[in-house]
C-alpha cells in the first residue's frame, strides 16, 4: 500500500495518508498574540482544512494530543474544542502540558483520522 505525503518540507510532512488514515503533523494557531481560544479556534481550523485537503473531515477524529503551554488554559481550550467537535465523534484523546517551540504558542494539536 502506497505512503501519500502532502505539503512535504525537509524535515516532516504536514499530511501523511496510508491505509485509509490520515496523520497530521502538530498543528498551532497563526497568530501566537491571541489568548487560547483564539489559538484554540485557529489551530482547529487548520486541522479542518488539512483533513479537507486529505478528503476527510473532524467527524473521522481517530486520535488527538493536545499540547499546552499551560495546563491553566485547560479550560479555554476545552470550551472551544467542546463547541467544534460533532456530537459522537470524540475520538481517543491526551492532554498534556509541555513547552512549546516558540513560547508565545499556547496549544499544538497531533492528529489521526480516517479516510470515509
Amino acid at each position: 500500500m502506497p505512503i501519500q505525503r502532502l505539503r512535504t518540507e525537509t524535515r516532516y510532512s504536514e499530511i501523511v495518508v496510508h491505509h485509509g488514515t490520515v496523520y497530521l503533523a502538530g498543528q498551532l494557531a497563526d497568530d501566537y498574540a491571541g489568548d487560547i481560544a483564539q489559538q484554540t479556534r485557529e489551530t482547529l481550523a487548520s486541522i479542518e482544512r488539512l483533513l479537507a485537503e486529505a478528503g476527510s473531515d473532524k467527524s473521522r477524529l481517530l486520535a488527538v494530543t493536545i499540547h499546552l503551554a499551560d495546563l491553566a488554559d485547560y479550560a479555554g481550550m476545552n470550551a472551544v474544542w467542546d463547541a467544534w467537535l460533532p456530537a459522537g465523534c470524540a475520538p481517543a484523546r491526551t492532554c498534556v502540558e509541555a513547552k512549546l517551540y516558540d513560547p508565545r504558542a499556547r496549544v499544538e494539536m497531533t492528529v489521526v483520522a480516517a479516510l470515509p
